[in-house]
This record gives C-alpha cells, sequence and structure tokens, in this order.
C-alpha cells in the first residue's frame, strides 16, 4: 500500500510556497434521509441538491453515460483525496481514468484541508479513495477495484470519448481575503502662526 504522509506534503507544499460532472441529484427528504439519483424528483417535501457544481471553479460539461455506469456512480459516487507532488496520488489518478471511473478529486494542502480530511477518513495518509461511504487509505489498486467491482462499475471503461473530468478542488473552500482600507493621505503640515503685528519684543 503506497501512502504520503500529510505533514510531508504539507511541509513541501510551504517550501514550494463531487462529485463528477455528470446530472445527479442529492435528496434530502423530510425524515432526514439521504438519497442519490440522476432524475430529479418532483414534489413530496424533499430538498434537492444538484452534485458536482462548484461556486469555486466551472463545473464539467454534462455527458450522458451508459446506464450501468451511471446507475453505479449515482449510487456510490468516487471521491480522490489527493496534494500536489505526491507521486501516489498521481498513480491513483492515472489508475481511476484509465479503469474509466467518474470520480470527483478534493486537494489537501492547507491546515483547514488536513482537519477536514482527518474527520473524514480517519487518516493522515494520502493518497485515500471514497467509494459511497467506503473510505480507501492508501493506494492499493487490488483493494480499490475489489471495491468498485462491488459497487457495479464496469470494469473495462465506457466512458464517452467527450467526457471531461471535472477539475480538482480544495476540501475546504476557499475565502477571498477582504481588501484591506486604504492609508488616509498624510496631512499637510500646519502653517506658522504670523508674528504679533507690535513687532518683537527683547
Amino acid at each position: 500500500m503506497k501512502t504520503v504522509s500529510l505533514r510531508s506534503m504539507l511541509a513541501l507544499a510551504a517550501l514550494l510556497a463531487a462529485l463528477p460532472g455528470y446530472a445527479m441529484y442529492k435528496v434530502v427528504g423530510p425524515d432526514g434521509k439521504v438519497t442519490y439519483t440522476d432524475v430529479p424528483p418532483s414534489g413530496g417535501g424533499s430538498r434537492v441538491v444538484p452534485m458536482g457544481q462548484s461556486t469555486t471553479a466551472p463545473s464539467a460539461p454534462e455527458v450522458a453515460l451508459p446506464g450501468e455506469l451511471r446507475q453505479a456512480a449515482s449510487r456510490y459516487p468516487v471521491t480522490l483525496y489527493s496534494a500536489t507532488n505526491c507521486e501516489p496520488c498521481e498513480a491513483g489518478r492515472r489508475w481511476l481514468r484509465e479503469r474509466g471511473i467518474p470520480f470527483s478529486e478534493k486537494t489537501v494542502t492547507s491546515s483547514e484541508d488536513v482537519e477536514t480530511f482527518r474527520r473524514i477518513t480517519g487518516s493522515s495518509d494520502l493518497p485515500a479513495l471514497m467509494v459511497g461511504p467506503q473510505v480507501l487509505k492508501g493506494l492499493s489498486q487490488d483493494q480499490w477495484g475489489s471495491y468498485l467491482d462491488a459497487a457495479g462499475y464496469p470494469r473495462t471503461s465506457q466512458l464517452p470519448r467527450n467526457y471531461q473530468y471535472p477539475s480538482a478542488t480544495p476540501m475546504v473552500e476557499r475565502k477571498e481575503a477582504a481588501p484591506r482600507a486604504a492609508a488616509p493621505p498624510p496631512q499637510a503640515p500646519a502653517a506658522p502662526e504670523p508674528p504679533p503685528t507690535g513687532g518683537f519684543k527683547f
């Protein structure tokens, strides 16, 4: 199993200074139960949240997926957790694309990302893969393949040729810093007072 410590990745980053973009919906029922579907439900008092949309980056164009692949992705969405300059992360990303798995990617770079990642996965090693609710720690193609098989993903790629993977996004959405208020202009020095009209006295 190949992993990279988050601590080492953060140190390197300091030195160097969803979900997939296909149609899918998260439905929260009146009882709080969450389900995923590729068809938006109508009525029933449920809250429908479109998946794969980001306020910080444009989502990939929606492409119709084959039935078997669409069903697996709707029931068990796949998320890759990675970091920059992480060789095992790059290997895992390549393997998922070669197999034709639609997935979203979350990057772990900041301290807020690390805290959120540990809370979700219970680990500090990268990469990690989430298949539905199941977290797989470290890069193990055999383990990843077994869980993807069990989730119903095809063993060979069925992705359309025009499918585009969505861009990786940070674990925690970055907030833009408020612009600093401009410093007030320097005040001109006060003019000296004129001497008394009666002249100087010695």
